[in-house]
Order: structure tokens, then C-alpha cells, then sequence
């Protein structure tokens, strides 16, 4: 018996997403005005960008991704969150950008703020194509306006990338391009210059990162761009690949005299190595400070990830990672409450000398960095209580148990967004077993007090929809799945397209990559 089989070439499935890119745009092409429509908040997502309006109190979400089991959904949308009112706003311009999840998004404060936008990446439904943009766009939020900048000379298609404003400059580095059949990943450094809107490609002296995607990219305060982490895999054999978690960092900076050069260094290893697709943002204090993310366990054939909660903050000027402690609820109203009780003399002598007493506990570890140098790290624990000791009438009893503690559950892949020194955290994803959970609550984290976590939009992962893979699915259902909307069918967002294909080379920070079914390694879109 002979089977004859068919094997897609890469123009043809470049030519088929471009179809169907284009089929969205005739669907968006018939919005012609700016809408602006009270909304809940939006449905599930991951990769999406977040971003703090550079004047205004409000967050800035575009884009996306959502997979149900079956079908790969990805998006246009743009959603207004009002900080103060607690609401949510679909706003629908003309002209918008076509779906897609894993781009980077960077907000400047000029002309009333813009949003600029590089890149990312368009699945077909099944999630075994996609199609990487090329593209730069600026959304003028005073004028509610999208406008593509069309410049030579940029970076090729990718996702993954890393994108930051810098001295009337954003400078984009790393990403990665995949096919059907195979997946290249980038250290290349581009500069776009906000005035002469021109693109040029830097060639940083000194010893760059390896190639990579969803790094950790900050602007220091001395007005370096630190480079940490990331992840990229290489194929190890036919049809097995092995993921690589970088945990080294880089710092580029402008060369003295030389304007326009860069430099490259190799950063001290800064004693903590990062979880994979954790999102990065930066603290009121100039700290970059990242959220959860998964660790890996691979295997030739399976890959087992532990999704985090936690919090960490790095700091520049001691070169240091610390891991971000919550103070807790403030008591001193309760207390006041039940009045001040009168306690007998030498009291206070007691419980400071006596051993009911603790200080904070300080862990020292040694971590081996990826060159061999060995780095001591120091975190300061909170006291424990003391075992056995008796109830105090200051403490709550039985009957006045706290409530259970208000937290982000652990995850990858989530947006976060800092504005008047708060942080706050949108959406993101984790695994049950074989099923993909996308997340879409939002909470709230006070940096400057430290204490709690609010919740400002709940849910229950339980009532997500998950179907379970068929062998086969119809043509009509894959481009109904691919148009992004799963409750408004007529509801549809794109716009204009220029992605292409790419080449390039570096490395970078906690990893922040595009997730579909398999875990994939574009990341996060940046805010």
C-alpha cells in the first residue's frame, strides 16, 4: 500500500495567514468611527499588552490570545480600565492593527501619550501556523487615532522581542521567528528614533547576549538598559528540542564621546535565577520588580511546569534581586476597637527580653551563576511565632479568625502595569494537567505600603471553557475561531498588516513567552 503525503511549504502557509488576515481586515474595515462602549471586563487572556497612560488614571490593554482546547483565538481589541471609577471601556477605532498576542507595546508622554507597537505574532486556529508581524504602530490616545509608521530598515518578524524607551528612542532587542518547520531566535539590537521616526540596527561593542526571547528589559536609573535572562531551545535531535532558561544579564549603555555607539557589558550574576514567562515591570523606586512565572522540568517527551505567585524586585545600584515581602493588614483600628488593656508593670520588659520574642530570620544561599562564579544572596525572613505561646488578648480569637488571604494564584504569561505606585496585574495562564487555564482577573498591589493584594475583578477557573481535541475540525469552524471573538461573532478587530520573516541574534531576563497549548517561547507583550 502507498500513501502519498503532502507537505505545506512555507509560502503557502505564509499565503493562507495572509489570507485570512486579510479576511479580518475586510470585517474591520467597516468601522469608520471611533466607539467608545461601557464594557465588562474583558474575556480570558494572555500575551496581551498592558500600559499605564502616561497622563491620564487609566491602563491601556491591546491584543491577546485565548486557546479553548481546539481553537486559537487572538485579538485586536482595545479596552480602557478608569483606575479611579473601577470601570471598563471597548474602545473601537478605524484603521486599528491586526490581531495578535506577544508584540511589545511602549507608552511615551508625547502629544497626549502614545502607545507604540512592534511586532508579534498571528495563529491560525489549530495553533500550528503562525505568521510574525514586522510592523510599527503608534496609537494617539488623545486624538483616538491608530496611524502605521512605514520605515526601512526595521527589525524582521518576530515575537518574543523586547521593546523600551530610551533617550527619544525605542530600542528593541532579541524575539524569535517559527515556521511549521523550523524556529530561529534573535540577539539583534534596532534603535527607532522618535523625531526623524527612522529605524537603524546597532552593532553594541563588548560580548553580547545569546539569542533568546521574552527577556527582562528595564531602563536603569543611571540610563542603562539592563538585559536579563530569557529563554530560546535548540534541537537536540529529529523532532526533540531543548529549552534553555537563561538566568545571566547584560547591561547596554551609550559609549562616552560616541554618539549613537553602544556598549555592551557582561552584568554581575545577580544571585537569583528567574522563573520562565514571568512579567516584568518597574517599581515607583526605579526597581524592576517581576510576578510568578513557571519553572520547567523537560523531558524528551513531556514538559511538567510549577507556576509561581511570587514577587521580586531588582535593584540597580546594589546589583541585587530581593524577594518582595507583604507586610499584611494593618490591626491597629481592631485593636483600638476593643480598647487598650492596662497591662501590669514590667510587661514590656518581658515580652522584649524575654524568648517569646524573635527577630526576622536571615537565609544566606550560594547560587552558581551560568559562567561558574558563585554568588551569596541574603533574604530576610518574617519572625516566626513561637511555638506554644499563649493567645494575647491584642490577638484575634476563634471567633475573630482573619479571613483567608486575597493573592494572585500562581502563573505565567500575566500583564502588569505600574500607575501612582501601584501595581496592578491583569490575566495570564496556568496548566491542570492537560488543559490550558487563561486567566482574566485583576488585582491591585500598593508598593509603596506592601501590604495586600486587592482584588479588583475575580474569577473562578472552574467555569472556563475547555473542549477536548477532535481528530478533525471543518474549515468554517477554524476561521470562525480565528476571528477572536468568541461571544460577538459580528464584533471583530484588525486593521492593517506589514509582518514578514526575520533573522538576528542575543540574550536577556525572566522569561516572559507566548504560551499556546505546548508552551511556546515568544512572551509576554510589554506595557
Amino acid at each position: 500500500e502507498l500513501i502519498f503525503y503532502y507537505f505545506r511549504g512555507r509560502e503557502e502557509e505564509t499565503e493562507n495567514l495572509e489570507a485570512l488576515i486579510a479576511h479580518f481586515q475586510t470585517l474591520d474595515a467597516k468601522k469608520t468611527q471611533v466607539v467608545e462602549t461601557p464594557c465588562p471586563p474583558p474575556s480570558p487572556r494572555l500575551n496581551a499588552s498592558l500600559s499605564a497612560h502616561p497622563e491620564k488614571d487609566e491602563l491601556i490593554l491591546f491584543g491577546g490570545e485565548y486557546f479553548n482546547g481546539q481553537k486559537t483565538l487572538l485579538y485586536n481589541e482595545l479596552y480602557i480600565y478608569n483606575i479611579r471609577k473601577d470601570s471598563w471601556t471597548r474602545v473601537e477605532i478605524p484603521s486599528a492593527p491586526p490581531r495578535r498576542c506577544a508584540h511589545q507595546a511602549v507608552v511615551v508622554p508625547q502629544g497626549g501619550g502614545q502607545v507604540w507597537i512592534f511586532g508579534g505574532e498571528f495563529a491560525s486556529p489549530d495553533g500550528e501556523q503562525f505568521y510574525h508581524y514586522k510592523d510599527l504602530w503608534v496609537l494617539h490616545l488623545a486624538a483616538r487615532t491608530w496611524e502605521q509608521v512605514r520605515s526601512p530598515g526595521g527589525p524582521s518578524g518576530r515575537s518574543g522581542h523586547r521593546m523600551v524607551a530610551w533617550k527619544r528612542q525605542l530600542i528593541l532587542f532579541g524575539g524569535f521567528h517559527e515556521s511549521t518547520r523550523d524556529y530561529i531566535y534573535y540577539n539583534d539590537v534596532y534603535a527607532f528614533n522618535l523625531d526623524t521616526f527612522t529605524w537603524s540596527k546597532l552593532s553594541p561593542s563588548g560580548t553580547g547576549p545569546t539569542p533568546r526571547s521574552g527577556c527582562q528589559m528595564t531602563v536603569t536609573p543611571q540610563g542603562s538598559i539592563v538585559i536579563y535572562g530569557g529563554y530560546s531551545k535548540q534541537r537536540v535531535k529529529k523532532d526533540v528540542d531543548r529549552g534553555t532558561q537563561h538566568a545571566d544579564m547584560f547591561l547596554l549603555k551609550s559609549e562616552e564621546g560616541g554618539e549613537g555607539t553602544c556598549i555592551v557589558q557582561r552584568g554581575w550574576p545577580c544571585g537569583w535565577s528567574p522563573e520562565a514567562f514571568s512579567p516584568v515591570a518597574v517599581a515607583p523606586n526605579h526597581q524592576t520588580l517581576l510576578f510568578g512565572g513557571v519553572c520547567d522540568e523537560e523531558e524528551e517527551e513531556s514538559l511538567q511546569g510549577d507556576f509561581l505567585n511570587d514577587l521580586y524586585f531588582y535593584d540597580a545600584a546594589k546589583n541585587r534581586w530581593f524577594a518582595g515581602q507583604l507586610k499584611g493588614p494593618k490591626l491597629e483600628k481592631r485593636k483600638r476597637r476593643r480598647g487598650k488593656k492596662v497591662e501590669p508593670e514590667g510587661a514590656d520588659k518581658q515580652e522584649s527580653g524575654g524568648a517569646s520574642t524573635q527577630a526576622p530570620l536571615e537565609v544566606v544561599r550560594e547560587v552558581v551563576a551560568e559562567d561558574g562564579t558563585v554568588v551569596t544572596i541574603k533574604q530576610v525572613l518574617p519572625a516566626p511565632s513561637p511555638a506554644g505561646r499563649p493567645q494575647s488578648d491584642e490577638e484575634d480569637g476563634p471567633d475573630e479568625a482573619e479571613s483567608p488571604t486575597i493573592e494572585p494564584s500562581p502563573r505565567s504569561n500575566a500583564m502588569l502595569a505600574v500607575k501612582h505606585g501601584r501595581l496592578y496585574l491583569y490575566g495570564g495562564m496556568f496548566e491542570a494537567g492537560d488543559r490550558q487555564v487563561t486567566l482574566s482577573d485583576l488585582y491591585c498591589l500598593d508598593l509603596h505600603k506592601m501590604e495586600e493584594w486587592t482584588a479588583l475583578v475575580e474569577m473562578d477557573p472552574e467555569t472556563q471553557e475547555w473542549l477536548e481535541e477532535t481528530d478533525s475540525e471543518e474549515d468554517s469552524d477554524a476561521v470562525e475561531g480565528a476571528e477572536g471573538r468568541g461571544e460577538d461573532e459580528e464584533d471583530e478587530d484588525s486593521g492593517e498588516d506589514s509582518g514578514e520573516e526575520g533573522g538576528g541574534k542575543w540574550a536577556g531576563g525572566p522569561c516572559l513567552p507566548v504560551v499556546s497549548a505546548d508552551r511556546r517561547s515568544a512572551g509576554n507583550a510589554g506595557g
